[in-house]
């Protein structure tokens, strides 16, 4: 009887190399596997979509730079020498253009999405703290134009993230031939040669200010004239008369 059993036993006996399934440390290898498949996976995923976003803003913040950078050229390239105020002092002198560092105000047309056509007084200038300014745009018709004007309305603030700018004007000599850059616009019967605008941004590894040189684009005998105001009218209005009158 006990024989028996015995075999009976051994042949319900099942051996090991026959069994199927994981033991516990294989499947918690497997786990911690796939959690580390799973972590380099999604950081991968993150780190895309980061640089993507850093990359549209980045693209963004460029275009919107083209964009103010081709406006203040072709403003500049289209100063008028149209006085907008009078000097009260002993010699009245009649500005058409002032200007220094921070700031430069003339007359030119504007663009019609931006104000009504023809001859405004504009103003170009650098606000904020030290080290993060902006550089701001403000305009008022020139017909019956008074300073406050320009402050009726909130300025257009057309680059931002500003560290360090500056204006700069260049002068004829004596014989009029091309002098120098100056910092300050002394001759404000006058209109400069040519006006540069330099700039430096806050992050100045992303985004780089295109190097800014705008000729003025009128007749030398319409800023030079020596003959008296009445010469001076003249001139003006023959360019007018030449061009067309100013306007979007």
């Amino acid at each position: 009887m006990t024989q028996t059993k015995a075999r009976v036993l051994k042949r319900l006996r099942v051996k090991p190399e026959n069994t199927a399934g994981f033991t516990l440390v294989e499947l918690l290898l497997a786990v911690v596997l796939m959690s580390i498949l799973f972590g380099l996976a999604y950081g991968g995923l993150h780190a895309a979509g980061v640089s993507a976003q850093r990359g549209e803003i980045l693209l963004v913040e460029s275009g919107e730079l083209r964009t103010a950078h081709q406006f203040v050229r072709r403003q500049l390239n289209q100063l008028l020498p149209l006085p907008y105020a009078v000097a009260d002092d002993i010699n009245p002198v009649r500005i058409v253009f002032d200007g220094d560092e921070t700031h430069i105000q003339f007359v030119a047309p504007m663009p019609g999405y931006l104000g009504d056509g023809g001859p405004q007084v504009q103003l170009l200038e650098l606000a904020g703290g030290s080290d993060d300014r902006v550089l701001q745009f403000s305009h008022a018709l020139l017909q019956g134009f008074e300073q406050e004007d320009l402050h009726e309305r909130d300025p257009i603030v057309l680059v931002e993230g500003v560290e360090t700018a500056s204006f700069e004007f260049l002068m004829a000599g004596i014989n009029g031939d091309i002098n120098t850059w100056v910092p300050s616009w002394n001759q404000r019967e006058k209109l400069p040669l040519a006006v540069r605008l330099n700039l430096e941004f806050v992050q100045s590894e992303r985004l780089r200010w295109p190097e800014l040189v705008a000729g003025v684009r009128v007749d030398e005998q319409a800023t030079t004239s020596n003959t008296g105001r009445r010469s001076y009218e003249q001139a003006i209005q023959d360019l007018i008369n030449r061009n067309g009158q100013p306007s979007s």
